[in-house]
């Protein structure tokens, strides 16, 4: 058995971050342990170089393919109550993970959110203390100042105003005739308004984790192992202390032992991890039949999503992705809803002019609403099995908090008064309430099947507009009409209740607390509380979610607990 100072279970964003810092010093033997492919400097797949992330996103060859989620609240209380739908939740198995096919949005979150972090126990991660480990992440090609890094693995920048599509223009005018303001920079001061979003990428090409931190000079280090397709099936321990993993290698069953064990698996696989070692709330435990290690009721608790809802239209041919980018995101809208104590900038709108891979997907722009500042943290991850070939039970209980729901469904309407005006009527037709449904994923799946199906359906929508409406009505539209919703309340809550899914932000399953938080997880620098040798470094660890995409945070929180790691020698 070889030993390592450091196993990194998960090669995802954080994963990535704390193989190259911590082998670094090259004292450090680091093993990472990654269940996806490879993605090796200039080899990577081109589905996932691409600046467009929709190929890669629907490619079965990066996700956990079994893994099915609850979106809407599950009743424990009336067992008689029809449960919600499982729904296909895509979470990357490739290395860089998330980073190697999600959308690059590149944000940051809100000083309140970091503020919000502290007060829940986190001391040490206030707005202040972590913007420094942000500004590391990076490297700004367009900005500098004290907001911005211009020395970080990973590239961002904005996609010039005058590059935009004839859609995302026409949003913008519209935005700016409400009386918003443009700002420049969304990664400035946190403020409201309209922008061009940020975005991890270079040369129109996406830069994922792996491709920043982990590139060919990294992958000479000697003390460094990368090892992919490395399924790691339990953690092992020797009373309390972790020392090492049990692993499949190409199919072999194998073991590593190590100094210490980090979880790097995400929101949903890390727990998993900590439940089939027995750590977490000790009634599972029993249910399942697992001895307890060490009792931590917050375990897979208090799982959190931004709760979304997407209104779409028919784009026309000259208003569509262009020539100058494959970017299908380039207009970004940050707004307060004005609830009483909730922190400004509590809502999103992601201008999407471009919604799937095929051709139908570039007929069809979005404007993506979703709760920044979501108060739904009652989800939860739980073992089906003991057996970790079984996906576990999640359940993300969106709109568990009434204020979710309320702003979803002005949120609608306040996009829906951007879509009638003058300006947006001109290059769109047909606006309809959109709902990701299985016949949308199903043909979202890449396949020379759904790219002939779709460029039939798209030759028809491009006809006549009578043709067009009955095609919408008929083969898109699933379950409400634009009338219906704009009309009368109840459709309207009843679309939001049923169409409401998160935006792949799952996160504060093992939660950085204080020491006598029953809730909290892991203490500030990542420690599982109860046990030795061992730490959970990924969005995981997040008292709330942050009003931001989650792979910018991620990226920081790893950078600011190899900072800790190392100094702690």
């Amino acid at each position: 058995m070889v030993a390592y100072d450091y196993i990194i279970v998960g090669g995802g964003s954080a994963g990535s971050v704390l193989a190259n810092r911590l082998s670094a010093r090259s004292a450090n033997k680091v093993l990472v342990c990654e269940a996806g492919q490879d993605t090796p400097p200039g080899q990577e797949p081109p589905e996932i170089r691409d600046s467009y992330s929709g190929t890669a996103y629907f490619d079965p060859r990066f996700h956990w393919t079994e893994l099915k989620v609850h979106t809407q609240v599950v009743s424990h209380n009336n067992p008689d109550e029809d449960r919600p739908p499982l729904r296909k939740y895509e979470q990357a198995r490739v290395l860089g993970g998330g980073s190697s096919i999600n959308g690059q949005m590149a944000n940051r979150g809100a000083p309140t959110d970091y503020q919000e972090w502290v007060d829940r126990g986190a001391e040490g991660w206030s707005w202040n203390e972590v913007l420094p480990y942000f500004k590391k992440v990076e490297r700004d090609l367009d900005f500098d100042g004290p907001y911005h890094g211009k020395d970080g693995r990973i590239p961002v920048r904005r996609i010039p105003v005058e590059h935009w599509t004839g859609f995302a223009k026409a949003i913008a005018e519209a935005c700016k005739g409400t009386g918003m303001a443009f700002l420049p920079d969304q990664n400035g001061e946190f403020v409201d308004g309209y922008f061009p979003v940020t975005h991890s990428n270079a040369a129109e090409q996406r830069v994922s984790a792996a491709m920043g931190y982990l590139d060919t000079e990294t992958r000479k280090r000697p003390n460094l192992i990368i090892s992919t397709n490395t399924q790691v099936t339990s953690l092992l321990f020797d009373g309390t202390r972790c020392i090492g993993v049990a692993a499949l290698v190409d199919g072999k069953t194998t073991e590593f032992h190590a100094r210490e064990v980090i979880l790097s698996s995400g929101a949903i696989h890390s727990p998993a991890h900590l439940l089939r070692a027995g750590i977490g709330p000790v009634g599972h435990l029993k249910d399942m039949g697992i001895p307890v290690v060490a009792a931590l009721p917050g375990v897979g608790q208090r799982l959190m999503d931004h709760p979304s809802i997407s209104l779409s239209s028919f784009i026309r041919r000259r208003a569509r992705v262009n020539e100058h980018t494959r970017r299908h995101i380039q207009l970004g809208i940050r707004y307060s809803s004005g609830l009483p104590d909730v922190p400004r900038g509590d809502m999103f709108v992601a201008v999407v002019n471009k919604s799937a891979w095929h051709a139908v997907g570039e007929q069809i722009a979005s404007l993506l609403t979703f709760v920044n500042r979501t108060y739904s943290e009652t989800g939860q991850v739980k073992l089906n099995s003991r057996d970790w070939r079984v996906e576990p039970t999640v359940e993300f209980n969106l709109l568990s908090d009434r204020r979710d729901l309320d702003r979803l469904m002005t949120g609608f309407r306040r996009m829906a008064a951007l879509q009638m005006t003058p300006m947006v009527k001109a290059v769109t037709d047909n606006p309809f309430p959109a709902a990701y449904t299985d016949r949308v994923r199903k043909i979202g799946v890449v396949s020379a099947k759904n790219k002939l199906l779709t460029a039939i359906i798209a030759r028809f929508l491009d006809g006549p507009a009578t043709l067009r409406r009955y095609m919408i009505d008929n083969f898109v539209v699933e379950g409400f009409t634009f009338d219906q919703v704009m009309t009368d309340d109840d459709a309207l809550e009843a679309f939001v209740r049923k169409a409401a899914i998160g935006v792949w932000h799952a996160s504060c399953t093992c939660r950085m607390g204080r020491p006598d938080d029953p809730m909290s997880v892991v203490d500030t620098q990542g420690r599982v509380k109860g046990v030795h040798g061992l730490r959970v470094v990924d969005a995981s660890v997040f008292p709330i979610v942050p009003c931001a995409n989650t792979n910018f945070p991620t990226l920081m929180t790893a950078e600011k607990i190899s900072d800790a790691i190392i100094a702690a020698g």
